[in-house]
């Protein structure tokens, strides 16, 4: 059963201090995601030409690195949610991290390159609206 993402009550709320513990987790997470999927944008012309004659006994030389690269790819995303850190952009390598302000859950956004957490935007809002942790709520 698929679990509803809930932004008001999220399962774990992270002080700025936790969050910027995780950045090299997710640094090193992130970093084999972004490789992975350039293996599978490399490799998916030949992949869709043994997908198409699959019929006929398809296969492949790139096949196990095609599914490996799947596979490290679930895995590592997994264990960013399983931190509770949402993944918003695999290619920027942007994750948001809810967080109580003022009383009001928001979301630190970090993104890969990053040294700490600066900014954070509403649960309604995303990248393009973040706002120094230093300004106003």
């Amino acid at each position: 059963m698929a679990h509803e993402r809930d932004d008001e009550n999220p399962e774990r709320v992270f002080t700025l201090f936790e969050a910027n513990q995780l950045i090299p987790q997710l640094q090193s997470h992130l970093a084999t995601v972004q490789r992975r999927k350039a293996i599978l944008m490399e490799t998916r012309d030949e992949i869709r030409k043994a997908s198409a004659q699959a019929d006929q006994g398809g296969g492949t030389p790139v096949g196990a690195h095609y599914v490996r690269s799947l596979q490290e790819i679930s895995a590592n995303l997994h264990a960013i949610h399983e931190l509770g850190v949402h993944v918003k952009d695999i290619d920027m390598g942007l994750c948001d991290f809810p967080h109580l302000r003022d009383g009001r859950i928001v979301y630190l956004c970090w993104k890969l390159g990053e040294k700490e957490i600066r900014w954070w935007h509403e649960v309604t809002t995303g990248y393009n609206d973040r706002c120094p942790l230093e300004g106003p709520a």
